[in-house]
C-alpha cells in the first residue's frame, strides 16, 4: 500500500491503481516493477504538506493495489479502463502507477478528458511501432482518439512522421528549455494529466526504459503538476523501472503526492 493511503474505498476522494504491464518497453524493460518501487520509495516522506498545509493522510486516498496484466494488452486496457470508470462514478480521481506509458491509454479512456497534458521525453504520436498498436510509443496517438487537444511538456526526440504529426493544431509541444515559462490556460475544459518519468532528464531519474538526455529537472516537473493538478480529472505517473537506486521511483512518488495535495487544495 502507498504509504498513508488508508481511505476506505466507499470514502476516497482518490483512488489509486498499480497498472505493472510491460509489454512494449523496447529498450530497458522493468516497468512491471515500477507501482512496487514507487509504494516502497514513497515510504520516506513526511505526512506534512507546507504548501497547502494539509496532512497526505488527510486527503482520503485509497489504494487498490495492482491490476496484473494479461497476455492480450488490448484487454488488459479494456478492464482496467473499467476499474477505473468505477471509480470516477464513485466520485474519486483516478490515479495509475505503471508500468510502461501504455496504460495511460485505459485512464484516458475511463475519464474522457478535453485536454491530454503529458511531460515526456518522447511525442509517442506513431500510430504502432515494431507493428504493435498498443506499443508505448503511441500513446499520444491513442490519446488524440478521446481528447481534442494534446499538450506535450519536454518532448525531445521523435520520428519525422511525429514531428509532422505534432505540427498540427491539435498537438502543442513545449520544448524543454520553455517548460518552465509555460502555464496552463484552461478554462471549464477537463484534463488528463500523465507523467511519463523520462521527461525528466536521466542524470535525475535514470530508471526508466527510454532515458533521452537534455531534459527537466525534478522541480520543472513539479510546477507543472501542482498548476495542472486542480483541473485534472486523472492522473498517472508511469515507466519507473528497477534500473536506478530509486531516484526515478523516488521522483515519481514526490509527483503524485504533488498532485493529490495540489489537487486536495481546491476542494
Amino acid at each position: 500500500m502507498l504509504p498513508g493511503a488508508g481511505a476506505d474505498r466507499g470514502a476516497a476522494d482518490y483512488a489509486l491503481v498499480g497498472a505493472p504491464l510491460d509489454a512494449s518497453t523496447s529498450f530497458r524493460p522493468g516497468a512491471r516493477f515500477g507501482p512496487r518501487r514507487v509504494r516502497q520509495f514513497g515510504q520516506q516522506f513526511d505526512d506534512f504538506d507546507h504548501r497547502t498545509g494539509q496532512h497526505f493522510t488527510d486527503c482520503s486516498v485509497y489504494d487498490h493495489g495492482d491490476i496484473g496484466p494479461t497476455a492480450d494488452v488490448a484487454e488488459y486496457l479494456t478492464f482496467l479502463q473499467g476499474t477505473l470508470s468505477d471509480f470516477e462514478s464513485e466520485g474519486a480521481v483516478p490515479i495509475v502507477v505503471g508500468g510502461e506509458h501504455t496504460v495511460s491509454v485505459a485512464g484516458v479512456r475511463a475519464v474522457e478528458p478535453d485536454v491530454f497534458v503529458c511531460l515526456d521525453a518522447h511525442l509517442d504520436l506513431r500510430e504502432s511501432y515494431a507493428g504493435d498498436e498498443y506499443s508505448h510509443a503511441t500513446v499520444t496517438h491513442h490519446a488524440l482518439s478521446v481528447a481534442d487537444e494534446a499538450i506535450v511538456l519536454g518532448a525531445r526526440t521523435g520520428s519525422e512522421a511525429e514531428w509532422d504529426r505534432a505540427s498540427e493544431a491539435d498537438v502543442t509541444v513545449v520544448p524543454p528549455e520553455d517548460v518552465g515559462d509555460w502555464t496552463p490556460g484552461f478554462e471549464d475544459e477537463r484534463v488528463y494529466l500523465s507523467v511519463d518519468i523520462d521527461a525528466a532528464d536521466p542524470g535525475f531519474a535514470p530508471g526508466t526504459g527510454t532515458p533521452e538526455p537534455f531534459g527537466l529537472e525534478p522541480r520543472e516537473m513539479h510546477t507543472v503538476v501542482r498548476a495542472v493538478a486542480p483541473q485534472a480529472v486523472g492522473f498517472d505517473v508511469v515507466e519507473v523501472n528497477d534500473c536506478d537506486d530509486g531516484q526515478a521511483a523516488t521522483l515519481a512518488a514526490k509527483l503524485l503526492r504533488a498532485f493529490v495535495f495540489a489537487h486536495a487544495a481546491r476542494r
